[in-house]
């Protein structure tokens, strides 16, 4: 009979990817939903929007919000060193681990001088009021 086993369209030959075995050692290490970034929820509420990151794990220290023109940056650094010694076992053990992430946005339709910032159980919250004019006028051309 026939067997149930997945199929991953990624294997067959007639399909050339030339980083297969990168994607696959990317998955094997990380899982199948590493994005390299952090989840963000952006939200519309009026005159505001609300900008949620999830970051846990970091301290408020280790995270930068930074605005150059009509573009904010969220950088997130976090690293941790461990050491562990048992002269009974003669077992000497240290580790270090380092993460950064960073993700961008465009805010040309907020006030970028009045946004604040809160970060609260590995949430960052950024309220960003909107430009009263933030979105363009419209209009329709007549073709004459």
């Amino acid at each position: 009979m026939f067997e149930l086993t997945p199929f991953d369209h990624r294997d067959r030959l007639s399909f050339y990817h030339p980083f297969r075995d990168l994607d696959k050692l990317e998955e094997a290490f990380f899982g199948n939903n590493f994005s390299g970034g952090f989840r963000t929820d952006i939200k519309d509420s009026g005159d505001t929007y609300l900008l949620e990151a999830e970051l846990p794990g970091f301290q408020k220290d280790d995270i930068a919000i930074d605005i150059k023109g009509d573009y904010l940056t969220i950088t997130a650094e976090h690293s941790s060193e461990t050491e562990e010694k048992r002269e009974k076992d003669n077992y000497v053990r240290r580790e270090r681990s380092y993460g950064s992430f960073s993700r961008g946005f465009d805010i040309s339709n907020v006030k970028a001088d009045d946004i604040s910032a809160s970060y609260e159980s590995g949430v960052l919250k950024l309220i960003m009021p909107k430009k009263e004019n933030g979105l363009p006028n419209s209009r329709r051309l007549e073709i004459r």
